[in-house]
């Protein structure tokens, strides 16, 4: 009985130390929005998506709502899914095309968008893309359709299904797919990022045309 008392406790210690589930918030001194913000390993990542309407500097992002502007974009944008931040913004946070990512601008001071390497650092400290995805998402059907495969949310990372904004403006897969931007660009088009499914527990390295309207989330400066 005994030895049977100290496996369990050994277990537990293993898993608080493991999957660091306590998290802590930031306040981003440009709008006064709080973030909860999660230890993962050596790095701290934002526990949700990024909401912010202006740079670092203060200055304003440029809102495109309409579908051709925002299609003929080759310079920074955002929007809300749907352009109905009344509904999406709080809890999805904004859709930034890659050219806001790459002004090194977008991002709390002290924070960064994570490089192509950053985000695998994270799936690789979850085991790697074929589970991390998982281990990322939030539990349950209430935001991410069924079946919600694999997802334990077990770092409190808390990954949503914000969908994304097409390069031709259009909507899609809210509820189904999660994407978010890497800040590493992949070519003269296109830009690296990573998703997550609703049916599946795995992460995704893919890259998208620079015109995509993507979820960010930051991480801390080293």
């Amino acid at each position: 009985m005994m030895k049977q008392v100290i496996l369990l406790f050994l277990v537990l210690i293993f898993f608080s130390n493991i999957l660091a589930q306590e998290t802590s918030t930031i306040i981003d001194v440009r709008d006064g929005q709080k973030y909860k913000i999660v230890e993962v390993g050596n790095q701290w990542w934002m526990a949700e998506n990024l909401k912010s309407t202006k740079y670092k500097d203060g200055t304003d992002i440029p809102l495109v709502t309409n579908d051709t502007a925002w299609s003929n974009l080759a310079t920074p944008g955002y929007c809300w899914y749907a352009n109905d931040s009344i509904i999406y913004a709080n809890l999805y946070g904004a859709l930034y095309n890659w050219y806001t990512v790459n002004t090194g601008n977008l991002c709390p001071i002290g924070w960064h968008v994570p490089s192509n390497i950053e985000w695998t650092v994270l799936t690789d400290y979850l085991g790697g893309e074929g589970i991390a995805g998982g281990k990322l998402k939030e539990v349950g059907t209430g935001h991410w359709s069924g079946p919600n495969t694999g997802a334990t949310n077990e770092i409190g990372f808390t990954a949503l299904p914000g969908g994304n904004r097409n390069f031709d403006g259009s909507f899609f897969f809210n509820g189904y797919y999660g994407y978010w931007w890497s800040s590493t660009e992949a070519s003269e088009s296109n830009a690296m990022n990573r998703y997550m499914f609703y049916n599946t527990g795995n992460v995704i390295g893919f890259s998208h045309y620079k015109k995509y309207g993507f979820s960010v989330r930051c991480v801390k400066d080293s």
